[in-house]
């Protein structure tokens, strides 16, 4: 099985607002960037989007280690909150899940795949998280200017 790195960021200009994620995938000395966005959305769902994003590119099952600046998904992962949720049909305790339709997306990859999550601090000077930031926010800015023309 295949062993790759995938590196991901989501950025939003206010929360909502418009937003954009990043993702890197890294194979050997192969490297692919993706990127996109949305007008109007959160930061957690930009997050998602790239993880779910950098899976879904991958054309056969992989060894994947995420890497992820985002607490909400590395500890949903780590801490066991997504087997939970996914349990109780998308709720946390009455309350129905934010985001069920990524995190729905997210569990059918991480299921396929054999994903391992590591969580790396933000704006810390890690060059693939500096660089999925900078493909996000590139996102968010260019709707933003959209936005606000």
């Amino acid at each position: 099985m295949k062993e790759v790195s995938l590196y991901t960021d989501g950025a939003c200009r206010g929360n909502p607002g418009p937003g954009g994620w990043g993702a890197i995938l890294v194979y050997g000395a192969h490297e692919r960037e993706l990127s996109g966005g949305e007008r109007e959305t959160t930061n957690n769902r930009m997050e998602l989007m790239a993880a779910i994003s950098g899976l879904g590119a991958l054309k056969e099952r992989c060894s994947v280690t995420l890497y992820s600046d985002s607490k909400y998904i590395v500890d949903a992962y780590l801490e066991g909150w997504v087997d939970g949720w996914r349990a109780k049909g998308w709720r946390r305790g009455r309350e129905p899940l934010k985001n069920p339709d990524l995190w729905e997306r997210l569990v059918a990859l991480t299921d396929y795949h054999e994903v391992k999550f590591v969580w790396v601090k933000g704006h810390n000077g890690h060059s693939y998280n500096e660089r999925c930031d900078a493909l996000a926010t590139a996102y968010a800015d260019s709707f933003a200017e959209i936005k606000n023309s």
